[in-house]
Formats: structure tokens, sequence, C-alpha cells
């Protein structure tokens, strides 16, 4: 079998809009977002190569298309429920204006935490819980 990323496991998601998916996390969040080189027949997807795990975005339509026993369950349940992504970003507060300036739903806005990250929990534009981290840098006490 020839996967089409590297990585040992992988996780899909479906999503409405492979541009709009892309626009989201390549274009706000600035992660390595590639596009496939997709054989004839086969569905058009996005993957986030992530040391060892790869998240891979299909279209909802194309899954639909080559799996129709899933339709019904895709129409019962809404995307995103139970799931929470995590990634750590570069510029959080650049995200968070970009992501205001798009009108999209911020469920917990930045906050420094005490375990030494800026955080924000937000949802991508099919719904999936994104949670949002930047390492701060640490602060040194002055003579040390």
């Amino acid at each position: 079998m020839v996967k089409a990323h590297r990585a040992q496991h992988s996780i899909q998601l479906t999503v409405s809009q492979l541009v709009v998916t892309e626009a989201f996390y390549a274009g706000i969040l600035e992660l390595p977002v590639q596009r496939s080189f997709s054989a004839v027949g086969a569905p058009d997807h996005l993957m986030v190569d992530m040391d060892g795990i790869a998240l891979v975005f299909v279209e909802e339509s194309d899954v639909v298309r080559t799996h129709p026993v899933l339709e019904h369950r895709f129409s019962m349940f809404p995307k995103g429920i139970g799931m929470t992504l995590h990634f750590e970003v570069q510029d959080i507060e650049g995200i968070r204006d970009a992501i205001l300036e798009e009108d999209m739903e911020i469920l917990y806005p930045l906050e420094e935490k005490p375990y030494g990250v800026k955080e924000m929990w937000c949802f991508d534009p099919d719904g999936y819980l994104v949670v949002l981290e930047e390492p701060v840098a640490r602060r040194t006490k002055a003579g040390r």
C-alpha cells in the first residue's frame, strides 16, 4: 500500500470545503499544510505531517461518494463533536486577530497560563475544536 504521507499513523477528518480548510490551517494558523497529488479518481485531500502522525482532511462529498454508507451518519452527527486538535503556533496574537477579522468563533480568549504558554480555544470552519498554544519565554531573575 502506498501512503500519501510518511507518518506511521494518520487521522482523517471530513470537511465541507478543502479550500476553506486550507485557508484556515495554512493561511491563518500557518501550519505546514500540503495539498495532495492524487491518482486519477482518488479524492483530493490536505495533509499536515507532524512527527509520526498525519492529519488528513478530505471533503465530505468525496468520502460519501467513496463510502455511501456513511452519508446517513454524517447527517446525524455534526463534525467536531468529541474531538479537540492541539497545535503549538507562533504569533498567537496575530492568529487571534486574523480569526476575529474572519468573524470566526473563539471559545476561550487568549490567555497566558501559569504553566508557561499563551493559550486560546477556537473552532475551525467545520466546527472542530482547536486549542492553540504558544510557549512564553521564561523570565529569569536579575543576576542569574
